[in-house]
């Protein structure tokens, strides 16, 4: 019989995933086998003769489904970063069958009865504070996933959770699919007008990689991002900015029509279950607890940004006629490339300028270095472990005692089997089970530029910045101390999981951190100070602009999800019609967001993108206390470990807030933080 190394216990140093021994012909057999396991303690629990308790019921069932989980953690994460045909094949079969297990436990009548039984007593059962979240957590998620239905709608609730899976993952597809339909190919070298060296360099790499002549953009972020700021060819900026913003919307990876019937799935559900719309469903269980509540802190923001970010842009337009813009307007192909002209203009601060002092190798070694600093972590590298690509790197995470606290993947590349994007993830949680200490394997993921036969990998500082904000989730889940699974790491409410990895961005605007690395990468040169000042200054620099940016993302994710019924007009009408009112470009026929928007659509933020904001107030107001005592602040760093990082949700979001600031947080700070408001800003959560 076939040994399934997906099933089998690892013999590697920490139970490291065994990579180099998983095949694709594994992951069916596997699921099947893990899911069948899961059944099987579940009915036991609910066989189980004695009288249900916290520990027979609530505990037993939080241990179910380890087999499962170690599957599901390998398969969906390589889906989203090393996937093709088969792994998405693949994904589609089982879907199904995770599905109906899922409802098998949540819609299991004994099993909530003997969780009910539990819960109903709890105020008698002398539980510590990590086993009433527990106990409260389990209770309220087997309500909100149609517990108390009747058998009819249970079938019905069952169906349609079974045809909204299968649907995300459609959207995923296709939008994967959509990204890498386009490039633009170049063969005169006139067309390179304004690119700099290095995206010039990268272009001749990618054509190269297709065996073609010339030069290659496509729309992955390290490609489409450059030529947008640099070209000086308008007609190729539209071109590719049009590709970028109309995909997924016709032929076939068209995703115009999923979006609406996921939508509706999600009507049906909320509706079935109670709420008015699945806003309300989804915010009842997050900190923010109501949509209203939503609405308001969006237009708290908004109001003051809105006005500001249409001066930026106004202004920019003005200097750009100045410089010789002859168009009838500033369209959003034309934003990104006077935009960077006038930082440089401004602040004597340009992107190719930068590159040479961000080379990944120092970056990496600056971010473990600043970890190490915090919170006394040190990074080794193991190159004897396995890895699922040779782009992927892997380093045993150490505490200032020596005592092993995770192993830690960066998969830094861009390439067609990946998606697009960064993100934080892990192959295994931290808990505890039997008396036993897992530790984490955490992973992050992102798409920043490959090294080419000419340069090393260089960032830009967004990427840098980006490095950072996902470094700061993986401190999440690094640092998690706990006993439940479910509880530790990132499962904390949605709109509190940003709060770590938000915070980690603000270094990259620290002066006294930038010195400490950037380097020429030739030369060795440490970085000017006069440029590190630009950077600092220039943070700032079109604020209100990204501001309205984001709220717009979730302001048309909030009108979806508000929806009582489908909207009488189509996707790409339906979110011109939302977004309107905020607009600061004007917005070219066709145009959508919502046809790629996988946050919402495939992703786990559906009704939740304002989380991206409210993250950030929590964490302009988490760090202006680092700056009241220092950016190194070994004791505001200590307590952000034991109050935020290590907690998980281990019990209220909001109460570990105020325990670790003293009191609740002020969209205030975001505000003048940004330089849209005075210091003074009052506005209150």
């Amino acid at each position: 019989m076939m040994v399934n190394p997906l099933l089998t216990v690892s013999s590697l140093p920490f139970g490291a995933p065994a990579f180099e021994e998983v095949r694709r012909e594994h992951y069916m057999p596997a699921f099947r086998e893990a899911i069948a396991a899961e059944r099987a303690e579940v009915d036991a629990i609910v066989a189980c003769p004695e009288v249900p308790d916290f520990s027979n019921t609530i505990e037993a069932l939080e241990r179910s489904g380890n087999a499962l989980d170690k599957v599901c953690s390998i398969f969906f994460n390589l889906l989203e970063a090393d996937t093709d045909d088969e792994m998405q094949a693949i994904a589609e079969e089982v879907s199904p069958l995770l599905t109906e297990m899922s409802m098998y436990i949540s819609l299991n009548e004994k099993l909530f009865e003997r969780i009910k039984y539990v819960y109903d007593r709890r105020a008698s059962l002398g539980l510590e504070r990590d086993q009433e979240r527990l106990l409260e957590k389990t209770y309220k998620g087997f309500v909100r996933s149609g517990a108390l239905l009747s058998a009819e709608d249970k079938a019905l609730y069952a169906k349609l959770s079974e045809e909204l899976s299968l649907l995300q993952l459609k959207f995923g597809k296709n939008a994967l699919a959509a990204t890498y339909a386009f490039f633009l190919h170049l063969t005169e070298e006139a067309d390179l007008e304004g690119l700099p060296d290095y995206v010039v360099a990268s272009g001749a790499e990618a054509a190269r990689s297709r065996e073609l002549g010339g030069w290659v953009f496509d729309l992955t972020a390290p490609s489409y991002v450059p030529f947008l700021k640099f070209s000086a060819r308008r007609e190729l900026r539209e071109r590719i900015w049009r590709e970028y913003n109309t995909r997924a919307t016709s032929g076939e990876n068209d995703n115009t029509d999923i979006c609406r019937q996921i939508v509706g799935l999600r009507i049906r559900i909320a509706r079935l279950l109670g709420y008015d719309t699945y806003a309300d469903f989804a915010t009842e269980d997050r900190m923010v607890k109501s949509v209203d509540h939503v609405r308001s802190f969006i237009d708290e923001l908004m109001g003051p940004s809105l006005p500001a970010a249409r001066r930026e842009v106004a202004e920019l337009e003005a200097f750009a006629r100045s410089r010789g813009f002859g168009a009838e307007r500033l369209e959003p192909w034309d934003f990104p490339y006077w935009s960077e002209k006038l930082r440089a203009e401004e602040y004597g601060l340009k992107e190719e300028e930068l590159k040479p002092y961000f080379r990944l190798e120092d970056c990496i070694e600056a971010v473990f270095g600043l970890a190490g600093t915090l919170y006394g972590l040190t990074f080794n590298e193991r190159k004897d472990l396995p890895i699922y690509h040779p782009d992927v790197r892997i380093y045993d995470v150490q505490d200032a005692g020596g005592r092993h606290l995770a192993l830690f993947y960066a998969d830094f590349f861009p390439r067609k089997s990946k998606r697009g994007g960064a993100w934080m993830t892990e192959f295994r949680g931290q808990r505890i089970v039997d008396g036993v200490e897992e530790r984490p394997f955490i992973s992050i993921v992102t798409n920043f530029s490959k090294p080419t036969s000419e340069a090393p990998s260089l960032l830009t500082h967004d990427e840098l910045t980006t490095f950072l904000h996902e470094f700061g989730h993986s401190l999440h889940g690094i640092l998690s101390e706990g006993r439940y699974g479910s509880l530790t790491c990132t499962n904390v409410d949605h709109d509190f999981v940003e709060l770590p990895s938000q915070i980690m961005e603000n270094w990259a605007f620290e002066a006294e951190w930038l010195r400490t690395f950037a380097r020429h990468y030739r030369t060795g040169e440490p970085i000017p100070e006069a440029l590190v000042e630009r950077i600092v200054k220039a943070r700032n620099f079109h604020a209100a602009y990204a501001q309205v940016r984001q709220l717009q993302f979730g302001i048309l994710d909030m009108a979806w999800h508000t929806l009582t019924e489908l909207p009488d007009c189509g996707t790409v009408d339906f979110e011109d019609r939302v977004l309107e009112p905020f607009r600061t470009l004007p917005q070219p026929a066709g145009a959508c967001v919502s046809t790629t928007f996988s946050h919402i659509f495939s992703g786990g933020y559906c009704a939740g993108y304002y989380s991206y904001k409210w993250a950030e107030v929590l964490e302009a107001d988490a760090f202006s206390l680092f700056r009241e005592k220092g950016i190194f602040s070994a004791e505001v760093a200590r307590s952000f470990r034991d109050n935020i990082l290590s907690r998980g949700s281990s019990e209220d979001e909001a109460v570990l807030y105020r325990r670790f600031r003293g009191h609740d947080p002020q969209p205030g700070a975001l505000l003048a933080k940004l330089g849209i408001v005075p210091e003074t800003g009052s506005l209150n959560l």
